[in-house]
């Protein structure tokens, strides 16, 4: 598949990135992630696509090929000062960290309350930043958008209630399954089949042979709320692929989390209203790290994720992506003290070897 190619001369600022990434159009296919990863590129063309146009081909200077460097640009040396995985890895450490951040706000806000106003947050920051235009937009693309939406709210607000019953890596590698499926009933090569069992051993290990052996220390309803994330997040890569053909740049992104935040207001908007209005509660300061959250998860990571894919090959990326639920296990264990088993580590180097495998022997 095509990748971006770098343009800039230094590795941009936080700040920079995240205004660079938001405003881009939408380039050719990339690699599923879910609403803590980056944003699908779409390849059909939408309503915005200029005439002449082939989805899934770089037009001009703004899509270069990543294998060459258009005349003009600075030279290889002058820019990317920062590694392209370092980008992609930073992204990841940074979802993750959200996600161990929005733990201890699930106490004074409740899971659903914190779960609204993460994504209300997020919401409002990207309608800002993008300002996306409804007007004459086909009322399938619309309906996609808002089946993204809610395909959002359902994942976001099933692996919080995961992550409150269940260790972060545990709760994300069953999550990461959704993906991995999606990946694999599009295979074209048996070879895949080894893939798929070499990951249901891995959730074998996981939920059988989990805490306190025969998975007793395992609550079911968490894992219940896990499997759950991953049907959403199977949904969610496969209406991500429809929307980002249609909407420039992240503008679909930013009407899909506003239906998802709609969504989640009668399930969290009473409990968040309960968890500021309590009594000794600090409401400024409940926001605040609600707002900070919304950062880490999912606004900058977006941004350094795009950056990340202007340098790297997809493939590449891919295969780092694929290390997301081993890094979910490290940041539970160093911000929530989450020590995993034998059993449990086995399981998510199961699930991770067989999304590289699938990766790497993929069709592209």
């Amino acid at each position: 598949m095509p990748t971006l190619n770098p343009s800039e001369t230094t590795a941009p600022l936080p700040a920079a990135a995240v205004a660079e990434a938001l405003a881009m159009p939408p380039a050719p296919k990339g690699e599923p992630a879910g609403e803590r990863g980056s944003w699908r590129r779409g390849g059909a063309p939408g309503p915005e696509t200029p005439p002449g146009t082939h989805p899934g081909r770089p037009t001009g200077r703004r899509f270069p090929n990543f294998l060459r460097r258009p005349m003009g640009d600075p030279p290889a040396e002058g820019r990317g000062r920062i590694p392209a995985p370092l980008f992609c890895l930073t992204a990841m450490f940074l979802v993750q960290l959200g996600i161990a951040l929005s733990k201890p706000l699930f106490g004074p806000l409740g899971v659903s309350g914190t779960t609204f106003l993460r994504l209300g947050f997020a919401a409002v920051i990207l309608l800002a930043a993008t300002r996306p235009r409804l007007r004459g937009r086909r009322p399938r693309d619309l309906a996609a958008a808002g089946l993204l939406g809610m395909a959002s709210a359902g994942m976001t607000l099933l692996f919080a209630g995961a992550i409150d019953r269940l260790p972060m890596g545990t709760a994300a590698t069953i999550e990461f399954l959704g993906p991995l499926a999606v990946a694999l009933v599009f295979a074209r090569r048996a070879s895949h089949l080894l893939w798929a069992l070499l990951a249901a051993g891995g959730v074998a290990l996981l939920t059988l042979l989990g805490e306190g052996g025969g998975g007793a220390g395992l609550d079911p309803v968490g894992l219940m709320y896990a499997f759950g994330a991953a049907a959403c997040y199977a949904a969610y890569i496969l209406f991500t692929d429809k929307v980002g053909a249609a909407f420039q740049g992240f503008q679909g992104l930013a009407v899909s989390m506003t239906v998802g935040a709609l969504t989640l207001a009668p399930f969290g908007l009473g409990q968040a209203w309960d968890g500021l209005t309590a009594p000794g509660a600090s409401p400024l300061v409940l926001l605040l790290s609600v707002a900070g959250v919304s950062l880490l998860l999912p606004v900058i990571p977006y941004a350094l994720e795009m950056t990340a894919l202007r340098r790297m090959p997809q493939r590449v990326f891919s295969v780092l992506v694929s290390l997301e639920p081993a890094v979910s296990a490290l940041v539970g264990l160093v911000v929530l003290g989450q020590l995993l088993g034998a059993a449990q580590l086995a399981g998510i180097g199961c699930v991770v070897a067989a999304s590289v495998g699938a990766t790497l022997t993929g069709r592209r």
